[in-house]
């Protein structure tokens, strides 16, 4: 006789997006209910016991990374630090890959164009001095310096970039991600690449395509606040075609 304790484990109903390329859809798979329990887990579940085709991505699993970001139940997350009791909507799941990327296979998107887009937009520091000059002192407590450091923190998961409506609407908008980096690089007094950031992140595709919707600054799992970013960069463009500095 089974001990009083024993209770049948409670099975939730998941929706995995599967497919390549050229689309797919929605596949339905069965998956128990455990304490503290992650999306990750639950894709994990899926793919060592139900089908261990399906294609996802992570890496460090402790909320880190961000490379297991997908979209869950129609909003971007990393599903490593994403508790299922925390989302699950009348007992399901719905998991499907980021939005606004190509699909490689199921749940796993190519970055190719989300980095593509921090190249268009200059967001890579420029030197203004050799590995033979002296260390340029950095005051951490000027606005500039101050601008920088609440921004610095993003680790290119891209949740902002599947989060972003204006991305959506636009494949030739340049992103929070990209705007905000960008925005890092305008604030560094060591930077000496100012003048074709600003003809970068102004041109079709910039800085003013963004509608100041917020979704990169709500979903941020780092909550940076890119809209902010791209604000500044948008005064920034507008004093430098009035040939101001910033």
């Amino acid at each position: 006789m089974a001990a009083e304790t024993d209770k049948p484990e409670k099975m939730m109903d998941v929706s995995v997006w599967r497919g390549g390329p050229d689309g797919g859809a929605f596949e339905s798979f069965k998956a128990p209910q455990q304490e503290s329990q992650t999306i990750l887990d639950v894709v994990t579940y899926i793919q060592q016991n139900e089908d261990p085709s399906l294609a996802y991505r992570f890496a460090c699993r402790v909320g880190m990374c961000g490379s297991c970001a997908m979209m869950v139940n129609g909003q971007p997350r990393w599903t490593c630090r994403t508790h299922v009791q925390k989302v699950l909507k009348d007992n399901k799941l719905v998991i499907a890959p980021l939005r606004n990327l190509p699909v490689i296979r199921d749940l796993a998107t190519d970055m190719t164009v989300f980095f593509d887009k921090w190249t268009a937009a200059e967001a890579s520091f420029t030197p203004t001095k050799t590995r033979h000059d002296p260390m340029a002192p950095i005051n951490p407590e000027t606005p500039e310096r101050l601008a920088a450091s609440e921004a610095i923190e993003c680790i290119n998961c891209a949740v902002c970039y599947a989060a972003c409506d204006a991305v959506a609407g636009n494949e030739d908008y340049l992103g929070p991600a990209a705007l905000n980096r960008a925005w890092t690089l305008v604030n560094d007094v060591r930077d000496g690449g100012h003048e074709s950031r600003m003809d970068a992140v102004s041109a079709a595709g910039g800085c003013h395509n963004c509608h100041s919707m917020g979704n990169c600054a709500q979903f941020c799992p780092n909550e940076l606040n890119p809209t902010a970013s791209i604000a500044g960069l948008k005064r920034a463009t507008v004093k430098a075609a009035l040939g101001l500095r910033k």
